[in-house]
């Protein structure tokens, strides 16, 4: 199709829409986009069966601690109650479990160790077995889902209410 004129050429008109962060995919304005939504079939889909076998007791050892809420994002599959207490990362030949711990781990399971916040350190884990899927994992994974409902420190300690004012500090000006 030409232009009014008969032209073929193209003009360089400006395309009104946004690029994604994080897929790096163009958006229309208007378009609705998500592509942090997935599924866990989706995410867990290619695994092969030793990993598929270690996925499916993971998540049923988490499922059996209680009420929670497990859910695809991203490239993981979250596992929490208020907070996220763990997820998994499938990767091509490992699973990578990262927990929520208030204590650091000093075992060799363990690949590494981050400060998530004041209160939690994440642990990751590689997992390529059903058979890795036991104890001391399943304690570990046990122990940040009850850390994670208990109140936190910050909790607890009392707030200042909001119409007080604080006291001046002596000293420096």
């Amino acid at each position: 199709m030409g232009w009014p004129d008969g032209s073929q050429q193209r003009q360089n008109l400006p395309m009104v829409g946004r690029e994604c962060l994080h897929c790096r995919q163009w958006i229309r304005e208007g378009e609705d986009h998500d592509c942090w939504t997935t599924t866990e079939a989706a995410l867990t889909d290619d695994l092969s069966d030793d990993l598929r076998d270690a996925w499916e007791r993971l998540r049923e050892t988490a499922a059996s601690f209680g009420d929670q809420r497990i859910y695809a994002s991203h490239k993981s599959i979250m596992f929490s109650r208020k907070s996220c207490y763990f997820f998994v990362r499938p990767k091509k030949s490992f699973l990578e479990l990262s927990v929520f711990l208030r204590r650091t781990l000093k075992v060799s399971q363990v690949r590494k160790i981050d400060r998530a916040s004041k209160s939690k350190l994440v642990h990751v884990v590689h997992i390529r077995h059903r058979d890795e899927v036991e104890k001391p994992i399943t304690d570990w994974l046990r122990e940040a889902y009850e850390f994670c409902d208990a109140p936190s420190e910050s909790d607890s300690k009392p707030k200042p209410s909001a119409n007080k004012k604080a006291p001046r500090r002596k000293g420096n000006r």
